[in-house]
């Protein structure tokens, strides 16, 4: 059906930057609205930043000013700039797309993940 890629996870020091990338692909009629979220070792998962297809974007508190969402609607794309990053941003960074899909016989809707990229934020 559909499937989530990510990539651009890894080690930083603290105050520094990186970028994630997950590309949705599959039978894929149309992707709505996108979204990064987290979770660190002990705690629940907690949305980090969210885009609707027209770009309208929401964002927690702890990472406004320091992170950027964005999205390419020609390639099923979204990206998340992560800027002057902190330990406490350490975490399995998850993307999430609403998507329409056909099975070949009707349009279902429905939300996918992917399957997680760590973020290490340490000196």
């Amino acid at each position: 059906q559909v499937q989530l890629v990510e990539s651009g996870g890894g080690l930083v020091q603290p105050g520094g930057s990186l970028r994630l990338s997950c590309a949705a692909s599959g039978s894929i009629f149309r992707v709505n609205d996108m979204g990064w979220y987290r979770q660190a070792p002990g705690k629940g998962r907690e949305l980090v930043a969210r885009i609707s297809r027209d770009g309208s974007t929401n964002y927690a508190d702890s990472v406004k000013g320091r992170f950027a969402i964005s999205r390419d609607n020609s390639k099923n794309t979204v990206y998340l700039q992560m800027n002057s990053l902190k330990p406490e941003d350490t975490a399995v960074y998850y993307c999430s797309a609403d998507c329409l899909y056909t099975n070949g016989e009707s349009i279902q809707r429905r939300n996918y993940w992917g399957q997680g990229t760590q973020v290490t934020v340490s000196s």
